[in-house]
């Protein structure tokens, strides 16, 4: 075809809402060169049958974040582009049957307001003025969300490719993805139409993203870990007494939620929309009898509505004017699912200069903001907000499909849950065990997963309340309370032990690596036999990543960090290697597994154990033997107590645990290792470390040093922000926090004025006192400010302390 484009900057696969979307920012930004190619007719996957909700609502603060950029975005779209669309800002309403989902409104309203959304707590019976239709005897409250909504998915989609089209982007329809190819820098797009040159290729191929993830798999690829679900949602036919009411008020009743039953109900035209999430759910396309076909465009599965009846029968009692339509029409199609529920945006993993904006199961209310942030993906290798939570790096290798599948039935199943703090999904576990697992398990461990790896987060004895229904509490406490009190103790006055298996470990080694990796990170390297912490930056200066680094020799680093940062920072340092193969990269995160032995009392159990030197400072590190076996010994401790991590090979691991636990340790978990680490002022990776702050607006200024010769990535966006003074502050705050401690992102105010947001929140056991870390405006980060945290709808007191650690200020006792 002569007119068809052969070659391009960027292709995108998939003419959905996230496809088109994603065109849209890039040809307003001035990208023009792009096409989008899709097999069949816009819309034709998830899209066009969408009920097209849009909320603000999310318990993520990176997905509210999204959401709010979409629905204010497709209030103007419509303008902007010239391109009519139905767009109904009706309002919606949420209702809460207990105390634990008000409180969970609570906290999403806070956040709502930090982000300038108004979202508020109402009565049953300031609700049942809204909502005249329903019935509100049996609820505690509930939120009202004033700019929710719904949108026609196929006139947003349109829309959005006009304003690309008009913008200098190319959309091919009829044009389906037949392969990839590598051709030096450059992809090969195949099509029936002829073959396309470009950059970037974007994987925006809603359920069909698997299919077209298999493609890259000769490049570095993975299978693609989703689910496709059965979604189902019906319609009535009109209902005469809602007519007459809309007439007469002009308006529609508000989207209407039961979360804790698990359906909407809204308005459509004259009649009702019902669409449960329902326990009993199914997936498709997932056995060998049961395959994906080539072309499921415009189709649906057949009617299931047998296993809706219990959500038909409460929302009929909820609203008795839903009984008053009879079904008109059932709408059973297919919905991307990641395990967790959440999209994937960002880099695909293992391969360069591919990205996937997919597994949408909200993406006509997640699909603008998901177009800006892919988009800045692609053209800057960044966002702007931190995106990880939607980062298809996330999973790694243990999600399979037994585990995508069981996930996503949990996660659909369960899609209005609440994710309280001391639960654990029960769906998809044990995918990686360390070597001691038994022997955890046999103590008592409750067990939590970290990048697959299950982890003991706190140790039950004989009359301990295990029940998953007792996780089901925003408070503090619970049967782990009294425990991970002993745990903290037995840590503080004598000697603990953790294992933390999982830990992500690279070796980097080769003729200048102490050259380039001084050339990567924002401060020093240490000496050989020392360890440390280094930080590496975005281009704008942000946290992209912290890592532990131990020096074994000139050339010779051992990189550890976070569990689930596995394939993230893999990448950080693999794309940055030299490209003449000087510099060796190896992953030894699933080879080793690691102790963390510490306390007042630690060195005398390790004298029983080792001939090692343990006079040896703080941040040393030594190869030796532990009860026998060969182990690498770094004196540091994530506690904050005198102690030991042991490296060893996970055949010697069980040996060296028993040694341990023989001489005397007490094990602790996850939990009392968060409440420790937070009375130290430590930080955790995409928590308080994020790309949403400068490693100057993080404190981390002892770790940057902007007058070494090097030119690390974020120098000059650095020395800059040195020089202009940083607008915000990390600090560490003691709340007067009652039942509950901060939430992520819990708003923090001064008077009547948001000035910044807590990162992480946990009781200090050694302090007695609820601490929260956060950012707060530097002019506030004064030691003895009074501020207010805001926990659950609560503003509670909250003190600045010192820029120095809660606990072992001097710290004489890490030293010791």
């Amino acid at each position: 075809m002569a007119d068809f484009p052969t070659t391009a900057r960027v292709v995108i696969i998939g003419g959905g809402v996230v496809g088109t979307s994603t065109l849209y920012h890039l040809a307003n930004a001035g990208w023009k060169d792009c096409v989008l190619l899709e097999k069949n007719e816009l819309t034709a996957g998830s899209t066009w049958h969408a009920a097209g909700n849009v909320p603000n609502f999310a318990g993520s603060w990176a997905i509210m974040n999204m959401q709010r950029y979409s629905a204010s975005m497709y209030r103007t779209l419509g303008e902007d582009v010239d391109y009519p669309m139905n767009y109904h800002v009706t309002g919606s309403i949420r209702l809460a049957h207990n105390k634990e989902r008000m409180q969970e409104f609570e906290r999403v309203a806070g956040m709502g307001r930090y982000q300038g959304l108004q979202m508020d707590i109402c009565t049953p019976e300031q609700l049942r003025e809204m909502h005249p239709f329903m019935e509100t005897h049996d609820i505690l409250g509930g939120m009202w969300d004033p700019l929710d909504g719904d949108i026609d998915p196929a006139q947003l989609t349109q829309a959005l490719a006009k304003g690309a089209r008009e913008a200098g982007g190319r959309i091919e329809r009829f044009c389906p993805t037949e392969g990839i190819d590598r051709d030096g820098d450059e992809w090969i797009v195949k099509t029936p139409k002829g073959d396309i040159r470009c950059e970037k290729v974007v994987n925006c191929a809603g359920y069909y993203a698997q299919r077209v993830g298999e493609m890259f798999k000769p490049f570095g690829g993975r299978t693609v870990p989703m689910i496709v679900m059965s979604h189902q949602y019906f319609l009535t036919g009109q209902i005469p007494e809602l007519e007459a009411w809309t007439k007469e008020k002009g308006h529609k009743v508000p989207l209407l939620r039961d979360v804790d039953i698990s359906y909407y109900l809204r308005q459509d035209k004259n009649g009702l929309n019902l669409g449960p999430y329902e326990r009993n759910c199914k997936a498709h396309w997932v056995t060998p009898d049961d395959p994906m076909p080539e072309d499921f465009s415009f189709q649906l599965y057949p009617d299931d509505l047998e296993r809706l009846e219990f959500y038909i029968e409460d929302a009929m009692a909820r609203v008795p004017l839903l009984g008053e339509g009879g079904i008109e029409r059932n709408i059973n199609g297919p919905i991307p699912y990641a395990p967790d529920g959440l999209p994937m945006i960002g880099p695909m993993p293992g391969v360069r200069n591919a990205f996937e904006g997919h597994s949408f199961t909200f993406g006509i209310a997640q699909g603008g903001g998901a177009g800006k942030a892919l988009s800045e993906w692609i053209m800057h290798g960044e966002t702007e907000l931190d995106m990880w939570a939607v980062d298809p790096r996330r999973y790694t290798d243990y999600a399979d499909h037994d585990y995508c599948l069981s996930k996503a039935l949990e996660t659909y199943g369960h899609e209005y849950a609440m994710h309280f703090p001391h639960h654990e999904w029960p769906a998809g576990r044990d995918k990686k065990l360390s070597p001691i697992h038994n022997k955890l398990q046999a103590l008592g461990a409750q067990f939590g997963a970290y990048n697959g790896w299950e982890r003991a987060n706190w140790f039950a004895k004989d009359g301990d309340d295990t029940s998953e229904a007792a996780t089901h509490t925003w408070d503090r406490k619970g049967p782990w309370t009294q425990r991970i009190k002993e745990e903290c103790e037995a840590v503080r006055d004598n000697v603990g032990v953790l294992e933390l298996c999982g830990f992500s470990r690279f070796k980097i080694s080769g003729p200048g690596a102490d050259e380039w990796l001084r050339g990567q990170v924002a401060g020093a390297l240490p000496k050989i036999g020392r360890a440390g912490l280094i930080y590496f930056a975005d281009s704008r200066g942000r946290i992209l990543t912290e890592m532990s680094v131990t020096r074994e020799a000139e050339d010779k680093f051992i990189l550890v960090t976070a569990a689930t940062a596995q394939w993230h920072d893999a990448e950080v340092l693999q794309r940055r290697l030299p490209e003449d193969g000087s510099l060796t990269f190896e992953d030894w995160t699933t080879a080793m597994s690691t102790l963390i032995v510490t306390g007042p009392k630690s060195r005398a159990l390790m004298a029983g154990l080792t001939d090692a030197d343990l006079t040896l400072p703080w941040l040393s590190m030594q190869e030796t033997e532990v009860a026998g076996r060969w182990a690498a010994l770094v004196r540091l401790s994530f506690a904050g107590e005198l102690g030991w991590e042991i490296h060893a090979e996970n055949a010697d691991i069980p040996a060296i645990y028993d040694a341990v636990i023989a001489a005397g340790a007490t094990p602790f978990g996850m939990y009392a290792l968060n409440s420790l680490r937070i009375e130290k002022g430590y930080r955790t990776w995409k928590g308080d470390l994020s790309t949403d702050y400068s490693l100057l607006e993080g404190g981390l200024d002892r770790f940057v040093r902007l007058d070494k010769p090097q030119d690390f990535p974020g120098k000059a966006a650095l020395q800059n922000e040195k020089q202009q003074g940083v607008k915000k502050r990390f600090v560490t705050l003691i709340v007067d926090a009652g039942d509950q401690d901060a939430p992520y992102m819990s708003t923090v105010w001064h008077g009547d004025e948001v000035v910044g947001e807590t990162t992480s929140g946990d009781w200090g056991y050694r302090v007695n006192k609820s601490i929260a870390l956060g950012m707060v405006r530097a002019e506030l980060a004064d030691p003895g400010t009074e501020l207010e945290v805001e926990i659950f709808g609560q503003r509670r007191k909250a003190v600045v302390q010192p820029d120095q650690p809660l606990w072992d200020p001097e710290n004489a006792r890490i030293r010791a």
